[in-house]
């Protein structure tokens, strides 16, 4: 009788022991539960799952063939089914690429679907419908563009800051209606106006130094970031159109929008600007968004870590702390414009997000060690404060961007592994002792 009880203990100890030791290894898929005492909430907020990469087996060379597919080098897809005239084909389009992967930001599909936005005049309470100032622009080359690709050229070949963006607006306007792609050669440099100068980011001052307001020292820089943007996303639409049978209608109609509203953006920049008594053009400005655009001309998956996960990603960021200076300074109105704005590139950010998954599926790459590898190979340093609720809400991992996140999963880690380690040790010396 006592062998029978004392068998049972010795079976039941190390039986506890192998249910410690086993559950160790799936220790890094529970950090996530891990809550933040000071906020309360989970520090990994859930989100759909990235696109699984699609791996080539590997192979022998022969003839100098790489048994991966090479980063800068898209594989052809099967050319497009042949379709008849559709009318706001745009939205069938936008819907069928929503369709084949998950999306990053549950927004996107909204955002897609929505048809061209009037509301490009910011009135009392917000923004309404355009005046007859914008039908006034001068967009008499707006007829002229056969395709989508060439209206994006004569787009970037326009240097009138206002009329580019009526230009915009037309040309997304006419995609909407059934314009197609088409291929057009971008610029090398968009047309700009002789003012503002264009001078080093070390040369640009401070708004004390210029004897301006606050107020209207942010709402300038913050046009000109936006007039970067609309040609920024033409440029997109332009210089990877030859990969139409590859990238499909849908990321052309993506960032066609991503124009459309950046127009949006600067003309109610441009507005507030001259409602506190200045133009765009009076400050000078530096052309580093531009010259990130360039690096990245001949590789897709390059722009698309560049432009929206890292430059449109840091309007996130910023976004918020705008928008208490110019409170701070009074200005409500403004910071209303920035607070609206803010919220709209979660989608451009999103949405690059979500190419930038459907371009490494298609290279057979991993997306995270991808968007470092890029990050390291264009020399860009990601700096913070981020704002963690909105780059979590648009589907960035934080680990892609922030080493002291990494840093800090890491150490919560080990802490687990050793305070399992302690509990098996216990568990040891309990069952040596029986």
């Amino acid at each position: 009788m006592h062998s029978c009880i004392k068998k049972k203990k010795s079976r039941a100890v190390p039986r506890l022991s192998q249910k410690i030791l086993a559950w160790i290894p799936f220790v890094p898929r529970r950090l996530g539960v891990f809550l933040d005492a000071s906020a309360s909430r989970r520090v990994i907020p859930a989100r759909p799952p990235p696109l699984p990469p699609v791996r080539v087996r590997p192979r022998k060379r022969t003839n100098g063939s790489s048994p991966m597919l090479p980063l800068r080098r898209l594989p052809p897809l099967p050319p497009p089914l042949a379709r008849g005239p559709a009318p706001r084909r745009l939205l069938s389009t936008a819907a069928s690429a929503a369709a084949a992967s998950p999306l990053p930001w549950p927004g996107l599909h909204a955002w897609r679907q929505a048809p061209p936005s009037d509301l490009r005049t910011w009135g009392p309470d917000g923004p309404c419908a355009s005046d007859a100032d914008e039908l006034a622009t001068p967009e008499a080359g707006a007829g002229a563009g056969s395709s989508l690709a060439e209206m994006g050229a004569l787009v970037l070949s326009t240097a009138d800051p206002l009329a580019k963006a009526g230009l915009t607006h037309a040309a997304f306007s006419r995609w909407a209606a059934g314009l197609p792609v088409g291929q057009a050669t971008a610029p090398d440099h968009p047309a700009r106006p002789d003012k503002p100068v264009v001078v080093t980011q070390k040369e640009i001052t401070t708004h004390k130094e210029m004897g301006v307001p606050l107020n209207a020292y942010m709402l300038h820089n913050l046009a000109h970031v936006e007039l970067n943007a609309i040609d920024l996303a033409w440029d997109t639409v332009v210089r990877f159109a030859p990969l139409r049978d590859t990238l499909g209608d849908g990321f052309f109609a993506d960032f066609a929008r991503v124009a459309d509203d950046e127009s949006r953006h600067f003309r109610w920049y441009s507005q507030r600007l001259a409602e506190v008594g200045f133009s765009y053009g009076d400050m000078p400005v530096h052309n580093l968004l531009w010259r990130e655009c360039a690096k990245s001309s001949s590789d897709v998956s390059a722009r698309l870590a560049v432009i929206p996960m890292v430059q449109e990603a840091r309007g996130l960021d910023a976004g918020p702390r705008l928008v208490q200076r110019l409170c701070g300074f009074g200005d409500h109105r403004s910071a209303n414009i920035v607070a609206r704005v803010a919220e709209e590139e979660l989608a451009h950010v999103s949405v690059g997000l979500y190419w930038f998954l459907k371009v490494c599926q298609m290279m057979g790459r991993e997306p995270g060690d991808t968007f470092k590898d890029l990050i390291k190979e264009y020399d860009i340093v990601l700096k913070g404060p981020f704002n963690y609720p909105a780059r979590d809400e648009a589907g960035i991992p934080r680990d892609w961007y922030d080493e002291k996140f990494k840093q800090e999963a890491a150490q919560k880690l080990s802490e687990v592994h050793d305070r399992l380690a302690c509990i098996v040790e216990m568990e040891k010396e309990n069952a040596s002792a029986t």
